[in-house]
């Protein structure tokens, strides 16, 4: 594998393959558990490649987002973000003990995407274990929780 670049080092806790199973819920939906899938890589340069996928509990797929993730300085990180449904996110935030607490800076939509106005993920690695919740402000919905899950490095 392609050594890591300096600037990744306080990342590096990020990179691998994790897989577990969360729960969704949002004012606008039915509450819902999902399994999920997210990798973190690296080729060298000072980011890293996301890709994350979920599924139904059935094995239906139901979302997927890839992006980048870019170190700011020692402590602190920047998320972008895509996604197949038009909307596309920009996060920025700190970085303090294997806790990445992101928040939109720029959220933007296709002319088909639903709204969605700002975004927050917490994302907490400990061991081999990597948890995240991720609340939401969308389709005429206050900031609120939206996503939990707790995945496994496999």
């Amino acid at each position: 594998m392609t050594e890591i670049a300096a600037p990744l080092q306080p990342l590096a806790f990020l990179l691998g393959r994790w897989r577990g199973r969360g729960r969704g819920d949002y004012p606008t939906i039915d509450s819902f558990e999902y399994e999920e899938e997210v990798t973190f890589n690296h080729v060298g340069k000072p980011f890293l490649i996301y890709q994350q996928r979920t599924w139904d509990t059935s094995g239906n797929p139901l979302h997927t987002e890839s992006g980048y993730v870019r170190p700011v300085g020692t402590n602190g990180a920047e998320l972008i973000i895509a996604q197949p449904t038009g909307v596309t996110e920009i996060h920025a935030g700190p970085l303090e003990r294997r806790t990445l607490r992101l928040v939109t800076q720029s959220v933007g939509l296709s002319p088909t995407a639903k709204e969605v106005r700002a975004v927050a993920r917490t994302l907490k690695v400990v061991d081999d274990t990597l948890s995240y919740r991720l609340d939401m402000e969308a389709v005429g919905e206050g900031m609120q929780f939206h996503l939990e899950a707790e995945l496994r490095r496999e």
